[in-house]
């Protein structure tokens, strides 16, 4: 796991904090959290909260709405047959559903389309129009993609057929000749709000029609807004929120209404799809929405139905009315998703040594390929790499000599921009500034490599080898409660733009460890003058971690919500740990006095092993060390021998049993990492069939001549 820098906000008691705290009647750190996001004063604090500051724009001021809309318009009323031809992932399926909800609540009967991942990858095809327009389609809109269809606009064109773009990647090249291209991002467009998500700018779309329709109908617009909202913002939110966009301006706006409809009425399709996943717990009266729950509970599962088979059936979640049909709909999405993440985590297994080769070359960004990976999983592999590494990362799949990759990036690396620069040896690509999807012929692999790596050393410089953490302040022990988790909802809805709140702690007390998910998390005790405090660490065992049994740590974590059998509990999610800086220093100096000993410098003294402190250590290492040898932490494993050795068992003298039994050929040691005084060694045990005489060790004579 990559070593993060810690960059730990301020935390004041002054007056207009204490005053915000007052005046809305809020916790000192929530009144901290508000100030320090820019919202100075209790008036401010209050519009944040409250939303009153963020109003929907005029959806005509994006460039070729009014078209797009009179287009639409004329199609409806003169009967013509329309498709919506939308993406795989959540933010085009809810693309996909929110307009044709929309033209079905209008009388409008619609066809989709929605590509399968595998069989035509991403965009829009020249076979998908085909079957389309020969099905008598007169007017194709596109949702979440378009924006680099050139050559299929025309196409469609060519056939007879109009087409409506509406899309929110960026924009490289030529704009398609379509009827309109409704995208923020467009040089050209003046629209106030540019991080609409692609469902952000259906959304806008539907708006306009709806406006328009009523104009054409002499009926009023008073109120339109809202009728619209009720019906449909719930679809924009969850696409806003899966698609990880800026939870500011109008996407924040879209999000909080978006929850509240879910929360009071919501659809059918999420209903049946929440009740799937919580099949066997204890039902509970309401249920939160928060935009972590659409983030990693709706969302993936969602997501893996174009992950893993096709996205079309996640769509009929929302567009059945079937209560039958939608239930065997959840329930199946939600087994796709195990499927996906058995998937995701056999490839995540599989690749540590390889990470850890590419590390070892000092490649800013990590790039592995493999023949025959789902295409589907790779995306999320990387993230998890990227998250884990801190550095950029692309996986790709090969098959057949041509390879489809994903990738993901950190801040200060745009991703579309760096495959842009080697956009000569890509098919094609495209994407976010940190997430971003391509296609490559085999043989230009390694020269792509080498160049993508150029141009990051460039853009990332020394942020490459530092990835940095950003927290808000520091949060006592005591201040970790479920009242304070409760009242963080009022900086929901949270995300890019505005982050779910970090807090620092220093200097608790280790007192368990546990391994949890079959030993991909870790669950934390820890101590604070006798406050008892559970964290977990999700995506990372035990070993990974190395923290032991009364060492002394530092955390960055999320304070939230946790709900078991309806009792409510605050639940501490680590983001971070770290020894505590006292600890640092002191094992810093508990090695500088094991090297001295080592060396001959010092005297070993009471650190000099005897006869019992071989032997246990070597037979609790043959018994759990398995044949191919293990990564431990010297840590944990003298957490693990104490009790055996009567708690006689130190640092220095593990270290010396350890040097003693690797020079006498009874063990073999490996590598070293980590921070001084805190290492982890790999070791094997070989099998031996002669007795050893270890007084023979020179490290052994040396010492005990001291």
């Amino acid at each position: 796991m990559a070593k993060k820098i810690w960059n730990i906000g301020t935390r004041s008691d002054s007056p207009e904090i204490i005053n915000i705290a007052k005046t809305l009647g809020v916790s000192l750190p929530t009144a901290n959290l508000l100030y320090n996001r820019g919202y100075k004063s209790p008036a401010d604090a209050s519009s944040f909260i409250r939303l009153e500051t963020e109003l929907f724009h005029d959806p005509f001021l994006m460039t070729d709405m009014k078209k797009a809309a009179e287009r639409i318009v004329t199609a409806m009323e003169n009967g013509e047959k329309i498709a919506i031809y939308g993406d795989y992932d959540v933010d085009g399926v809810s693309s996909t559903c929110l307009l044709s909800l929309y033209f079905r609540d209008n009388g409008i009967d619609t066809v989709f389309h929605i590509p399968n991942r595998v069989g035509e990858g991403y965009g829009v095809n020249r076979e998908a129009i085909d079957k389309l327009v020969s099905d008598g389609t007169n007017l194709i809109i596109t949702v979440d993609t378009g924006i680099t269809a050139v050559d299929e606009a025309e196409y469609c064109r060519l056939l007879g057929c109009d087409m409506v773009i509406t899309d929110h990647h960026e924009c490289r090249g030529d704009i398609p000749k379509a009827v309109a291209v409704v995208n923020p991002h467009r040089p050209d467009c003046s629209y106030p709000f540019k991080e609409l998500a692609g469902v952000g700018v259906a959304f806008k779309l539907v708006t306009a029609v709806e406006m328009l329709l009523r104009q054409r109908r002499g009926m009023s617009t008073d109120g339109f807004l809202t009728d619209i909202c009720k019906k449909y913002v719930d679809l924009a939110a969850l696409g806003t929120v899966a698609d990880v966009m800026p939870l500011v301006g109008e996407n924040r706006l879209i999000v909080s209404m978006g929850l509240s409809y879910m929360e009071r009425s919501p659809r059918a399709g999420l209903s049946a799809l929440l009740d799937a996943v919580d099949a066997g717990k204890a039902p509970t009266k309401k249920r939160k929405m928060s935009a972590s729950v659409i983030g990693f509970t709706v969302a993936p599962r969602i997501n893996a139905a174009g992950r893993m088979a096709s996205a079309s059936r996640a769509a009929e979640l929302f567009l059945s009315r079937d209560p039958n049909e939608i239930r065997e709909i959840a329930e199946e999405l939600c087994l796709t998703n195990t499927q996906r993440q058995n998937e995701e985590n056999k490839i995540v297994d599989s690749l540590k040594e390889r990470i850890e080769a590419e590390l070892a070359l000092g490649s800013p960004v990590i790039v592995l390929d493999d023949e025959g990976w789902k295409h589907g999983v790779i995306g999320i592999v990387s993230s998890r790499i990227t998250e884990k590494y801190g550095k950029p990362s692309i996986i790709i799949s090969f098959e057949d000599g041509v390879g489809k990759g994903s990738g993901r990036s950190v801040k200060g690396m745009n991703l579309v921009e760096a495959l842009l620069h080697c956009s000569d040896l890509l098919e094609k690509f495209g994407g976010h500034e940190l997430a971003a999807g391509l296609t490559i012929k085999e043989e230009n692999l390694e020269a792509f490599k080498a160049k993508l790596n150029e141009y990051a050393k460039e853009a990332l410089g020394s942020e490459a080898s530092a990835p940095t953490l950003e927290l808000d302040f520091e949060l006592s022990p005591s201040e970790m409660t479920l009242t304070q988790a409760e009242e963080l909802d009022l900086i929901e809805p949270c995300g890019v733009g505005n982050p779910q709140p970090s807090f620092y702690c220093p200097s608790l007390t280790v007192l368990e460890v546990t391994s949890m998910g079959q030993g991909r998390h870790t669950k934390y005790l820890l101590d604070s003058s006798g406050k008892r405090i559970s964290a977990v660490f999700f995506g990372s065992s035990p070993e990974e971690l190395g923290f032991s049994p009364s060492d002394k740590v530092d955390i960055a974590f999320k304070l939230g919500v946790n709900e078991f059998r309806g009792i409510k509990s605050e639940q501490i999610l680590l983001r971070d740990i770290r020894h505590a800086e006292e600890q640092r220093i002191e094992r810093e100096k508990e090695y500088g006095e094991y090297l001295s000993i080592l060396d001959g410098v010092t005297s070993a003294g009471e650190e000099l092993p005897v006869r019992a402190d071989f032997v246990s250590t070597y037979l609790h290492l043959k018994r759990n060390t398995p044949d191919k040898g293990i990564e431990v932490s010297l840590r944990s494993l003298l957490h693990s021998l104490k009790p055996i050795n009567g708690g006689e068992m130190s640092y220095i003298k593990l270290r010396l049993v350890l040097d003693i039994l690797n020079e006498s050929g009874v063990i073999i040691l490996g590598k070293e990492e980590g921070e001084k005084g805190s290492e982890s060694i790999f070791i094997s045990v070989p099998h031996i069939e002669t007795k050893v005489d270890l007084e023979k060790s020179c490290i052994y004579s040396r010492l005990t001549k001291q």
